[in-house]
């Protein structure tokens, strides 16, 4: 299974470039960093991010803090954990996150 990421700062109506992202896979309680990337400037980290996953419990870590601090703004959020579990009913995931300084949604994507 793969997996990709997009980030949109719908304060600005623009993608999330230059946001750092830490992907870790969740085993018996403790996480283990996979990889990490930077958005680009259309705001994705596209596939495959981590390489070739398994089934098993995951979380994505995206640092909004330092995004927003970059800007000159405050953030009531710093760092954003988006954890979910991959299945073998899938061969692709995408994991979008709407993003502003005050509050982010996420949904798997397609």
């Amino acid at each position: 299974m793969t997996l990709s990421a997009h980030v949109l700062d719908i304060s600005r109506g623009t993608p999330a470039s230059g946001i750092d992202v830490v992907l870790s896979v969740l085993e018996d309680g403790a996480r283990r960093e996979l990889a990490r990337a930077q958005t680009n400037a259309d705001g994705r980290i596209p596939s495959p991010f981590g390489g070739e996953l398994l089934a098993g419990d995951y979380e994505l870590e995206f640092s909004a803090g330092a995004y927003f601090a970059a800007r000159d703004e405050r953030a009531f959020y710093d760092r954003i954990p988006v954890r979910f579990r991959l299945a073998n009913e899938a061969a692709h995931y995408h994991v979008p996150l709407l993003l502003s300084p005050w509050g982010y949604s996420t949904y798997r994507g397609s």
